[in-house]
């Protein structure tokens, strides 16, 4: 027994059979709480217990405690697996420490996972190869050289594919844009849906454009959703020299402003060129609202110019302003205005036709009329504005009224939009008022009227549990 201790193998059968259970434990209890914090070390620390301790544990019980030759095959063998466990601990240990926790926009954050995965590959390759230098000791130099021979073949043979690729990797590496940008290639306006090593993949409304990584590297883009914030879409418009700019002005920023694209905070600006055009730059939330914004925009601002006797591209001409068509509008609102043969010529020189856009709004909440307005055909809807949002309760078909509340000298509570392409006959309040002294009936329908508007919006706040009392405190 003491020249198995003095020869040294003894000793090792101990540190074997005492030492490995016990680190097993340990590295099972750490492994344990590592996996219940979801750590990265979970891994590195799995592969140490599962692979690395048992084929050390094999090593060291054949070439120490066994004292086994070095030369023998089953040696080597071995040697070479726990060499080969070891290599891969220490790179997922590294790859861990470096990238595992990498702060957000960090050069660490930004490396593509291929490069990892290339320099992973590389250092496997290299540490194999010391490794069966050392173990095997196999002659690698000559190796390396083929290789190195045969990777300048390949690259000669395939540097158009592999220029693409390394574009592409470039690209993924400095990640100028990422999945959901809106690129501008000159060429191509769209949306990234894709980004691999040889193409980025853009949405252009129309279909998928194919734009290969090394078109985009070889030449400047421009990235729409950076800086991050309201994205600015716009317009030249012209009108006539004979309008005058400051009304041009007022009403460009006024049709701007109440677009629902319109990012939260910002406000519409306009500026004059000259020679009767305009600049207009709206504020969206990003560019996929651009477009949508301004068809809208110039479609209101068709409808809005119209209304207020302005030329938008030269043209002051309104297919309303046609005085048969007001004596017809008269005619439609006659049994809702309670219009006597008397009465049609009075309201025929006061009142005008109007036209409004879909979704334009024809009445904001919280103003005082000073006109009634009586819809002559398609429909608007009433609603009242809570948190940004808006919450319909009514709608006004053709023949009824809208804002009542002038009569009474009260504020709106909803606002009005034109849910159809609206247009709406405009009377004046003390037309309204001629009339109601003619026809005490006409008072009471319109506040007949006015009262199960307030009734129908207590009840669409009802449901959502808001009082009328809540309501005006927010």
């Amino acid at each position: 027994m003491g020249d198995a201790f003095q020869d040294g193998w003894a000793w090792w059968v101990l540190a074997l059979a005492i030492g490995v259970p016990v680190l097993l434990v340990v590295l099972t209890e750490t492994l344990s709480t590592l996996s219940r914090k979801n750590s990265p070390l979970a891994g590195p620390v799995r592969l140490l217990r599962n692979w690395v301790v048992p084929a050390g544990a094999v090593l060291g019980l054949l070439a120490f405690a066994m004292q086994s030759p070095a030369e023998q095959v089953w040696v080597r063998v071995v040697a070479t697996v726990f060499g080969f466990l070891v290599i891969l601990l220490v790179l997922s240990s590294f790859n861990v420490a470096l990238f595992a926790n990498a702060s957000p926009g960090s050069w660490r954050d930004r490396i593509p996972t291929i490069f990892i995965e290339l320099a992973r590959l590389v250092l496997v390759v290299v540490g194999l190869a010391v490794l069966f230098s050392w173990v095997w000791k196999a002659d690698v130099g000559g190796l390396f050289a083929a290789l190195g021979v045969t990777s300048i073949v390949i690259g000669l043979a395939l540097q158009n594919a592999v220029g693409g690729v390394i574009s592409g990797l470039l690209l993924l590496f400095e990640q100028p844009f990422k999945i959901g940008d809106w690129l501008d290639t000159g060429s191509v306006t769209g949306r990234v849906v894709e980004v691999n090593w040889r193409a980025v993949h853009i949405d252009t409304g129309a279909g998928i454009q194919i734009v290969p990584n090394s078109t985009l590297s070889g030449a400047s883009f421009t990235n729409l959703s950076e800086p991050a914030g309201p994205y600015s879409t716009g317009a030249t418009v012209a009108f006539s020299t004979d309008d005058p700019p400051h009304e041009v002005l007022a009403l460009l920023v006024d049709v701007g402003n109440s677009l629902p694209m319109l990012a939260v905070g910002h406000q519409v600006t306009a500026n004059y060129l000259g020679s009767a055009k305009y600049t207009v730059s709206i504020p969206v939330h990003g560019p996929s609202a651009a477009g949508e914004a301004l068809s809208v925009y110039m479609s209101w601002l068709w409808y809005a110019a119209r209304r207020n006797g302005l030329a938008l591209d030269g043209d002051c001409t309104d297919p309303l302003a046609d005085p048969a068509r007001l004596a017809a509008a008269v005619k439609i609102a006659a049994p809702s205005l309670h219009l006597g043969d008397h009465d049609h010529e009075p309201v025929v020189s006061s009142a005008r036709l109007e036209r409004y856009g879909i979704g334009e709004v024809v009445l904001t909440s919280g103003t005082v009329p000073d006109q009634v307005l009586l819809v002559v055909s398609g429909r608007a809807s009433h609603a009242l504005e809570i948190d940004g949002g808006r919450i319909e309760f009514a709608h006004a078909e053709p023949g009824e009224m809208i804002g009542q509340t002038a009569l009474t000298r009260e504020r709106t509570q909803a606002v009005t939009v034109a849910a159809d392409v609206l247009t709406l006959l405009v009377i004046p309040l003390a037309t309204i008022d001629a009339l109601i002294s003619r026809s005490p009936m006409l008072a009471t329908e319109i506040g007949g009227s006015l009262e199960l508007k307030r009734q129908l919006a207590d009840e669409a706040l009802a449901v959502r549990g808001i009082t009328r009392r809540q309501l005006s405190e927010r």
